[in-house]
């Protein structure tokens, strides 16, 4: 079957060791189906595993990719969530020490047909398509859970998002306008915030700018870049939720500000699959949309992978298969 997958892995070079070509059928272990694959995303998840970051080398080559919508072996439509749990583990998946993502242990999704736990597939609304419904599992799920579960944004409460643009940052602003929040962000490019402000987003920023006000929350996916910018943007008592480190990993950590000012700063990793079934639903209503960047068939999945090395997008790139 058609996959994209990581031949090798380059931290430098990350594109250099990705491969579309022909893979073996997935196996199916004793609980596990087979889904198949109508569209899937791009996560910059993908990236890192062709960094060699999550993805050991021993495990090479492997089927990247994380979201997917399809068809299962029953003729059913549904979404796959990507969180594999352990066999015996109960309730939240992403508090499961042993966890893992489709593409880390687990073939992933950017190929014809994927296999995954029965538990983890979550029935397609007509109302659907199969590209939106790609967009959910793992960008949009983890702004779900950022804004409303760990960040607890309220309507009219404000809330910035740094860097839009990304997969997470566009699916924040979207929800959170379509939840009554206040939602400023900020990015580099013009063009990038004048998008952003057509999607909802109240006003937008270039990075570090001096804010009219101090917010409620931050939802943080840059890093070291704009973290100091995180941190003082906070009202005292302020929430700062932090779901990735694009930019580096190492800023400082702005500690005396953190206690004087009595900051929350919370971690944030995707999603359980009863939120992920509460945001499909969520979409289903017609209350907010993806915003998907691109789409193309999956053999031009490197054009996809470029553009978003590149920091070249707004919103997603959805595959088809």
């Amino acid at each position: 079957m058609l996959a994209a997958y990581a031949a090798r892995q380059d931290p430098d070079d990350p594109l250099s060791g990705l491969e579309v070509g022909e893979r073996p059928e997935p196996e199916v272990p004793a609980g596990w189906t087979t889904v198949t694959v109508k569209a899937a995303a791009l996560n910059h998840h993908d990236l890192w595993s062709l960094r060699g970051v999550g993805l050991p080398e021993k495990a090479l080559p492997m089927i990247l990719g994380c979201d997917a919508s399809g068809v299962d072996e029953d003729g059913n439509e549904v979404v796959v969530h990507a969180v594999v749990a352990s066999e015996d583990w109960q309730g939240d998946e992403t508090l499961d020490p042993k966890r893992s993502l489709l593409s880390e242990k687990h073939p992933g999704t950017l190929a014809e047909r994927v296999a995954v736990p029965r538990a983890n597939l979550i029935p397609k609304p007509a109302g659907l398509t199969f590209a939106q419904a790609a967009c959910l599992p793992t960008a949009w799920l983890t702004a779900y859970r950022m804004l409303f579960t760990r960040a607890e944004a309220t309507p009219g409460s404000t809330v910035l998002v740094q860097g839009a643009g990304g997969g997470v940052a566009t699916a924040a602003i979207a929800l959170g306008a379509a939840a009554g929040v206040r939602v400023w962000t900020t990015s580099g490019s013009e063009e990038k915030r004048a998008r952003a402000v057509e999607l909802g987003a109240e006003q937008a920023f270039e990075h570090g700018a001096r804010l009219p006000e101090r917010v409620d929350a931050v939802l943080e996916t840059v890093g070291e870049a704009t973290w100091a910018h995180s941190v003082r943007a906070l009202k005292p008592g302020g929430t700062l939720v932090v779901s990735g480190a694009t930019s580096g990993d190492a800023p400082s950590a702005e500690l005396t500000r953190t206690f004087f000012l009595q900051l929350r700063v919370l971690g944030s990793t995707m999603g359980s699959r009863e939120e992920l079934a509460r945001l499909v639903r969520l979409v289903a209503s017609g209350a907010v949309s993806p915003t998907i960047d691109r789409t193309l068939p999956l053999a031009d999945a490197r054009e996809g992978f470029a553009a978003m090395a590149a920091g070249e997008l707004f919103g997603k790139v959805v595959l088809e298969v």
